[in-house]
């Protein structure tokens, strides 16, 4: 396909960076705001887990399969319906009446922005000439690093603000306008014929499999803990472990296999897929925690537990910039140790905190450790899927990097199921005290979980490919 002039290529970018803000966004505000939503709403510890995860689940799984859907359907058409479900989506969670509704809200909220997110990127690859290509993705980052900041503060905001009544129901309306915006400029601008491979196939029987497998494991992961783990909580994943290997059967013997096979014979992938599950698992269990213990444990409001984050949020996008333009390409593999190694700092510095301070904790004497942490997970943030994916071929980098955006949405949910499900359960009957050793338990976990990434970064190739 011949780029578009380049005019018309930067607003394809506006419209691609949008979605991208709006799912990283939505994330975000969604762990902040758990709390007002179990109080408004009602349900147990269960309840918040399945809000949390129901979306990154959703996305997860339908990443698999998109990026080989817009190359059968159509990625302009793909990314029209993905922004057009999520926008509907994000006004059913606004107007849920209560948690089940909410949660099959959260469901398709996942599902159409795994379909939107990485046609978009497609997109944006191929309007874009190719000297200019790198000029267009160098916002990525400070965007996105950006969002990450804002992201826990308009959530503060928006509960504080309390639009007409509305209270945490704004976090979801406010995708509306955004995503009306978006849908109507990419009508405009998308392009109509994007490079598409009409010869591509979908496994039908594969996709299947791991949907099942995955859907498996995370019910009773969520579930188990509240409902004291009954045998079938033990059944189902011991079925999700049968249905994963009849995947990995699937995949070899098919003749259009999910995953290109022969990244699996890829040290660095291998591997890599490890690193992105513990990195990402042990992530998103401490932003949940964070949110639970100042707001459950300590009764800060929304916006006091946004601002109490900053620190957090602006280590981590400056040191995504820093990694970005400078670290990663200076230190190599080294850029990966390093971070690793700060988070754990950062991690301990937070049990300390806690553990120290009790209920005396006050914002400045939460900032120090949150801003280490925040500057180790921030180091890796850009170049990680560069080390895991450096010895991949052309071929197989598109679909590594779709696997590896997945597996990062997989262990968001499972991380946030499992760490989260250790959580309540130390928690036990709700006080202060309670509240504080349960959040102290998963920061010791989470470190130790990075310390494990940190040795397997040791088998990542020295440079980036």
């Amino acid at each position: 396909m011949t780029p578009l002039p380049l005019g018309q290529a930067w607003l394809v970018l506006v419209v691609v960076i949008v979605a991208e803000l709006m799912d990283l966004i939505d994330t975000s505000v969604a762990n902040l705001a758990g709390p007002s939503i179990r109080a408004d709403l009602g349900g147990g510890p269960m309840t918040l887990q399945w809000v949390l995860s129901a979306y990154t689940a959703a996305f997860a799984l339908g990443l698999i399969t998109s990026g080989r859907l817009g190359d059968l359907i159509g990625r302009r058409r793909l990314f029209q319906l993905g922004m057009a479900g999520f926008t509907l989506a994000s006004l059913a969670c606004g107007l849920a009446p209560g948690a089940g509704f909410l949660i099959v809200a959260r469901l398709f909220q996942g599902l159409f922005g795994s379909v939107m997110i990485p046609q978009g990127l497609a997109l944006v690859k191929i309007v874009f000439p190719p000297e200019h290509l790198r000029r267009a993705l160098m916002p990525f980052g400070p965007i996105m690093g950006l969002a990450m900041v804002a992201g826990p503060i308009l959530a503060g905001w928006l509960l504080h603000l309390d639009l007409f009544g509305s209270g945490w129901r704004s976090i979801f309306l406010i995708n509306v306008p955004f995503g009306v915006f978006a849908a109507a400029l990419g009508w405009w601008v998308l392009p109509r014929h994007s490079g598409e491979d009409r010869s591509a196939r979908l496994d039908v029987r594969g996709v299947g499999l791991l949907t099942a497998g995955s859907a498996l494991l995370i019910v009773p992961l969520i579930q188990g803990r509240d409902l004291g783990w009954p045998a079938w909580t033990y059944v189902m994943i011991a079925a999700a472990l049968v249905v994963f290997g009849l995947f990995v059967v699937s995949e070899r013997r098919s003749d259009h296999p999910v995953v290109t096979r022969s990244l699996f014979g890829k040290r660095s992938f291998v591997v890599g897929l490890l690193i992105v599950g513990g990195f990402y698992a042990a992530l998103s269990a401490f932003v949940l925690v964070v949110n639970l213990l100042l707001q459950s444990g300590l009764g800060w409001t929304p916006l006091q537990t946004g601002f109490a984050l900053i620190p957090w949020a602006a280590g981590t996008a400056a040191a995504t910039l820093l990694s970005g333009a400078v670290l990663a390409e200076k230190l190599g593999r080294a850029n990966l140790h390093l971070g690793l190694a700060i988070a754990v700092a950062g991690l301990l510095g937070l049990w300390w905190t806690c553990a120290h301070w009790g209920d005396a904790l006050t914002v400045a004497k939460l900032a120090p450790a949150l801003l280490v942490t925040g500057i180790g997970c921030g180091l890796l943030f850009v170049p990680l899927f560069d080390f895991i994916l450096g010895d991949a071929t052309p071929e197989e980098v598109g679909t590594g990097a779709g696997v590896l955006n997945a597996a990062q949405q997989f262990a968001n949910a499972l991380g946030v199921a499992a760490l989260g499900s250790v959580f309540f359960a130390r928690v036990g009957q709700p006080s202060t005290h309670s509240y504080f050793a349960a959040a102290e338990l998963v920061f010791g976990l989470c470190a130790g979980g990075y310390v494990l990434v940190l040795l397997l970064v040791g088998l990542l190739p020295r440079r980036a490919g």
